[in-house]
């Protein structure tokens, strides 16, 4: 395995800037996801790490040296793609031995044999293997297409949205077995995702990419408790934020058409500008009998696990998540308190603002 670090690379295809200065490192025996919407620039990114793109600045480096000039099939990289890319004519078999019979590596048959034996047996796929792949499922596919990665023992495993075409239960099944496997395997993954349920259950740390830009870096805690601009706190988290205009008068944090009024000290010592934005995670607004705000109920949805609440508060509307099921109904006023410690401030830029002795402060985790 290696560790990957990507230094200042651009890419242009034609007028379009794909990559602008994308800059990180991945760890050996990393999990890393790239996360971001369709068009950020995560598989473009993927494609220079292999060599299948060529960047027109910046460098690649595995374990600290170059590889920019070495073609695809010398830098040791194993590519799975969002669709299958099998040999439906060949067994299961076949097409997990076919990387190891290329001529350059010589490998003898024996140990192909033992190599594929292994590798289906850590993917469960071991009584498919004389089976056509045409013949399979779209998740016993995928795990083929996994399995002809794993089978090369590569230097770092490039996995480009492999689960996105899978029903829900089957991608969360793949979930939990291909981290599992990346820890027992002590494997280098960059893989990339625009579902952040993907993002925040496998990665050790995630890098989000907006237009071709790194924005934050962090872990799934950091990048959830504490993201870097709006659009990363409107990127992760389901329900989606809540993110209210507000403003700073007389020492009070008033949200924009509501009757939501905070002291400024909830903010720790922030100094925050005139106009800004409150960000609230839908859990981080409780109903409670004796709450010091009130709403009207507008909307319930009801998930099992928990349910959604959508709370009128004169023209703002704030989502709540609660455990379980409510008895709460639509035109209810219900009373709710919000976890203060846990409020999100940010300015008009889009940035976050932390405490500084010189005035507010934008966090930058990118890089």
């Amino acid at each position: 395995m290696a560790n990957v670090r990507l230094q200042s690379i651009t890419k242009y295809f034609g007028m379009l800037q794909a990559l602008n200065q994308v800059s990180f490192s991945i760890d050996d025996g990393e999990f890393f996801v790239l996360l971001g919407p369709s068009g950020a620039g995560k598989t473009t990114t993927l494609r220079v790490i292999a060599g299948l793109e060529r960047q027109d600045s910046g460098s690649v480096l595995f374990d600290d040296q170059p590889v920019d000039r070495l073609a695809p099939p010398l830098r040791d990289v194993a590519f799975v793609f969002q669709q299958y890319s099998l040999y439906p004519t060949m067994s299961v078999y076949d097409n997990l031995a076919f990387p190891l019979r290329a001529p350059l590596r010589r490998i003898p048959e024996s140990e192909i044999k033992a190599r594929v034996t292994y590798v289906a047996e850590i993917l469960r796929i071991s009584h498919l293997l004389d089976r056509k792949t045409a013949r399979l499922s779209g998740g016993e596919m995928q795990r083929v297409s996994i399995g002809r990665a794993i089978v090369r023992n590569p230097r770092i495993f490039l996995m480009d949205e492999p689960l996105s075409n899978l029903d829900f239960k089957l991608r969360e099944a793949l979930r939990v077995e291909l981290k599992h496997l990346q820890k027992t395997q002590n494997s280098t993954i960059l893989f990339v995702t625009h579902d952040q349920i993907e993002a925040l259950t496998m990665a050790d740390r995630i890098a989000v990419l907006s237009q071709g830009r790194i924005v934050q870096i962090g872990t799934p805690n950091e990048i959830y408790d504490h993201p870097a601009t709006i659009f990363v706190a409107q990127l992760v988290g389901t329900p989606r934020i809540n993110l209210l205009p507000a403003s700073c008068v007389n020492g009070c944090i008033h949200v924009d058409g509501s009757l939501i009024s905070l002291p400024v000290d909830v903010t720790g010592g922030m100094l925050l500008p005139t106009r800004f934005y409150v960000g609230l995670r839908p859990e981080d607004v409780q109903p409670v009998p004796d709450g010091p705000f009130a709403g009207e109920v507008i909307l319930i949805e009801p998930l099992g696990v928990e349910t959604v609440i959508h709370i009128k508060s004169v023209e703002q509307t704030i989502v709540s998540t609660v455990p379980g099921m409510t008895l709460l109904r639509r035109g209810d006023i219900v009373r709710f308190t919000l976890a203060r410690e846990r409020l999100h401030m940010f300015g008009e830029d889009g940035k976050r603002i932390v405490a500084g002795h010189d005035g507010p402060q934008a966090v930058n985790r990118g890089g």
